[in-house]
């Protein structure tokens, strides 16, 4: 199989969660041919600034153009690098970001928990670069309103992707063609 060219270089930025083979995220991965991927933290999993320098450290190692790909609490940690640092991002995709004020199901870190950590508060103010902030009609973890007023913040392009839940292998979504057309769009 052909990996698919982009002008940038695709930065993954996953959540909290461990490496999830059938995540979209990873099988995008494996369709790209200039990408890298941020590591999941051995230490201090909860800490945003731990999680603000693996970016940073990530793309320390890129030269040129990049575009961000986040998902869920990646999403978090792009908004919190973009208040600390200022490479030139060519574009993100900002996909189904968790909302701080909501309540979460049992096996996710409390809202609480990551204030204690340095999430909260998070940066209201319009992103560097252009973006894409997509949201569910049907996410757990942010209702489309609580996306939506992200997407104001930060003066993304907003996209109401339905009722895909958290688009993640839980919701039924692993392959997401989706994203390749969202990357295309920030690539040119």
């Amino acid at each position: 199989m052909d990996k698919k060219q982009t002008a940038a270089t695709v930065l993954i930025v996953p959540g909290l969660r461990e490496h999830v083979a059938e995540h979209w995220q990873t099988l995008l991965e494996a369709r790209l041919a200039k990408v890298r991927s941020v590591p999941p933290l051995e230490t201090d999993k909860l800490s945003c600034a731990a999680r603000v320098e693996a970016i940073q450290r990530e793309l320390e190692q890129i030269d040129g153009p990049v575009i961000l790909v986040a998902h869920s609490a990646g999403v978090l940690m792009v908004v919190h690098w973009a208040a600390c640092y200022d490479r030139p991002i060519k574009g993100a995709l900002l996909v189904a970001p968790p909302d701080l004020e909501a309540s979460w199901p049992e096996n996710y870190p409390t809202p609480d928990s990551l204030r204690a950590n340095g999430w909260d508060p998070l940066p209201k103010g319009r992103l560097p670069f252009r973006s894409i902030l997509a949201g569910s009609s049907n996410d757990y973890l942010a209702s489309l309103d609580a996306v939506t007023r992200m997407a104001q913040d930060w003066g993304s392009a907003l996209v109401n992707l339905g009722a895909v839940g958290h688009l993640n292998p839980a919701s039924g979504y692993g392959e997401w063609p989706l994203a390749e057309d969202f990357i295309d769009d920030l690539d040119h």
